[in-house]
């Protein structure tokens, strides 16, 4: 049976606790330090994918990661065009999986952070559903509507990702809008706050980054 899901862990700000989200039909992708993360913690990724240039020990961590996967593609470190992350992402797109989940995308390095989470443009141009979760943030984005659940982030923000954003209904949330437009630089739409379960987002034109955080 061919994988529904794709999780990435990618090599930023990892926890044991996203090992939890793993099912047994997903495909888990560790993208260069993501793929140690995974097979320290005793998960057996589908693919590890990267440079690999972030490993301590290349050769006996590389060797580790090697035996511990079903499939290893490395990728000369200087003569590239993706980052690894993205090189994890290309491979999910060209196995056509169609929900996505990544992990590890934000850390210390801000272009790699904002890189990461451009992929997400990417993901709504090819109509794949793709997220990206750590211990304080749900980050996904829509281009037309978008149902927001309730997690354990109490903070819902919306920004927008293209100069404006037009045609904005919030339905279900403490601070609802109609008809709104945010633009970028604005920030009326930070720090909403869902008022049930559920809500929803829906926009006419544009691209809006659903951000749910915690402190």
């Amino acid at each position: 049976m061919a994988a529904t899901r794709a999780l990435i862990f990618s090599g930023g700000l990892l926890h044991p606790d996203f090992l939890k989200e793993i099912r047994d039909d997903d495909f888990v992708i560790g993208a260069d330090r993501g793929a140690l993360f995974l097979v320290e913690h005793g998960i057996r990724p589908n693919l590890a994918i990267g440079d690999f240039d972030s490993l301590q020990d290349q050769h006996i961590q590389l060797e580790q990661i090697r035996e511990n996967s079903d499939e290893l593609v490395v990728f000369d470190p200087v003569d590239k065009n993706w980052s690894d992350t993205e090189a994890a992402f290309e491979a999910a797109m060209q196995r056509h999986i169609q929900n996505m989940v990544i992990f590890g995308a934000l850390g210390t390095r801000f272009d790699h952070t904002i890189a990461n989470v451009q992929l997400l443009v990417r993901a709504v141009q090819h109509q794949v559903h793709c997220v990206i979760q750590d211990m304080n943030n749900y980050i996904s984005l829509t281009s037309t509507s978008s149902i927001v659940h309730k997690l354990e982030y109490p903070y819902v923000s919306l920004l927008p990702i293209t100069s404006e954003v037009t045609g904005i209904y919030l339905e279900g949330f403490q601070y609802p809008l109609e008809n709104a437009t945010l633009r970028m630089g604005q920030s009326l739409g930070i720090s909403n706050h869902l008022a049930a379960d559920q809500g929803k987002v829906t926009i006419e034109g544009g691209l809006l980054m659903i951000i749910q955080s915690r402190d």
